[in-house]
Parts: C-alpha cells; structure tokens; sequence
C-alpha cells in the first residue's frame, strides 16, 4: 500500500469511525457527526463526511453542535477537526460565524511503519524512555504546553493520566538530558485497525536540529510494529513534516482544526 489514494483510502475507511475518538468519556451522533466529550472540559468533533449536507444544513449542524456543549457546564473548548479533501459547503464560513477560530493547517501524513525504523545516533547524554509515572507524565505535558505556547494546564495532564489509566494501549515516550525533558511524543495504536498514530511531537527549542525527533519517531514505530501495526497517520506541523517525509510518509490531504472556547 504506497499510492497515495490507496493509503487516504485506508485512512478514511479505517480512522474515521469512533477509532478516531479514543477515551472520550461520552459520544453523542449528530446526523454524520461524532460529538465526542473528554476529561478536563475538552469537545471534539469529526465525522466520516457531512452526508452530502448542502451549505444551508451545515449551518444547522454548527449551530446543534454548540447548543450540545454550551448544555453540558463543564465544556470548556471545542475542537472541530475539519479535512482537505472532504466536500463541505459553507462549513468554512459557518464555523467562523458561530465563533471558531481556525488553527493552521497540517498536513495528513500517511506510511508504512517500518519506514519510520532508523539506527538515529543521540547526542551525548540523551536518553529515550517511555513514561507512566505520574510525576513524568506531569512533566512532559508541561513542556509540551511550553513548546505549543500554551499556558501549562494541570487539566491537560490530568486528561493524559486518565487516558493511561483506561490502558487503551497509548504509550507516551520521552527524550531527556540531565533528567530534565527536552523532546515528548506519543503512540497511539488504534484497535481493530492497521494503524497506530504518532502525536505530540514537541521538542525544546535549543535541542532542535540534533535528530532528537527523528530518534524518537523511529522507538514509537518500533513499538507500533510490535503491536502488529503496518501502517503510520500523523497531522504534520511544517516542522515534522519534513522528517517524516524524508521517512517515506506521504502527505495525502490537509487537516485544519477549528477551535471554540467558553
């Protein structure tokens, strides 16, 4: 599977179901939407294809969807994640009249996981672990939020701690440098399917540039190939982009996540 339609293929027949909604602590359906709720306050909305709604039906669902969450008083932000290559008329202007604010886009990257398997050398004194414990967790979610420019969010980690608890096979993986976390990432195999994702991808800015990442990719593929997993998705910043395609991944079509806070 190495064409580029055949993998979007997989990826939307496979990804696009309740896989893609993983330790949500409740899903309502919305005519073809998942309407997912997490721990810490989060929504998060995605769907397999708006069902040939017109713009006028879209703008309904908009607008359904935010009369779901403001009813539920512990929501404190919605993320609508949207694709590139799906038809959705007025999904666009609709979502900016009902207050959401879009993200950049990234790039859907679609692969073998063998591909992302490298003999990457470390710099001196970097060590790459993957990490359960509380106080580890606690930490790489609050470098992540520093690297992200996110004010760091005892709820975030509190819904990562959740999500390890479930023991639905995510799998968090740290690079350090004198104890202290300078590069964090995560594995998500997704059950039932060829799949298992890598996210998260953040390193400290001064330890850029020293294949740090690219080491780091290449243990969560390894663990995913155990796991039985032969195939890897990622959303992309412009700055993983790049070395997951010098990996041979493939970028297949865009996502670009819509954001509604309280």
């Amino acid at each position: 599977m190495d064409d580029s339609a055949t993998l979007l293929a997989a990826y939307d027949d496979q990804l696009r179901t309740d896989a893609e909604i993983p330790g949500a602590s409740a899903v309502t359906r919305l005519g073809p939407l998942r309407l997912a709720t997490y721990a810490g306050g989060r929504g998060f909305v995605t769907c397999r294809d708006l069902g040939g709604a017109d713009a006028e039906q879209v703008r309904r669902l908009v607008d359904q969807v935010l009369a779901h969450y403001r009813a539920d008083p512990a929501i404190e932000r919605v993320e609508w994640k949207t694709r590139g290559h799906d038809r959705a008329p007025g999904l666009h202007d609709a979502l900016l009249a009902a207050g959401f604010i879009p993200d950049p886009p990234e790039s859907i990257m679609l692969g073998a996981v063998r591909s992302l398997i490298a003999d990457v050398p470390l710099p001196a004194g970097v060590a790459l672990r993957r990490v359960t414990a509380e106080p580890d967790v606690r930490a790489m979610c609050a470098m992540q939020d520093v690297v992200f420019g996110e004010p760091v969010s005892a709820a975030s980690a509190d819904a990562v701690l959740h999500r390890l608890a479930l023991d639905d096979g995510m799998q968090l993986w740290v690079a350090e440098a004198a104890g202290r976390i300078v590069c964090a990432g995560r594995l998500e195999p997704v059950p039932g399917t060829d799949f298992a994702g890598i996210w998260g991808g953040a390193a400290r800015a001064e330890w850029r540039g020293r294949g740090i990442y690219r080491a780091l990719t290449a243990a969560r593929a390894r663990a995913a190939l155990e796991l039985g997993k032969s195939l890897v998705h990622s959303d992309s910043t412009a700055h993983s982009r790049p070395i997951l395609e010098r990996s041979g991944l493939r970028a297949v079509s865009t996502t670009t996540p819509y954001r509604w806070v309280v």
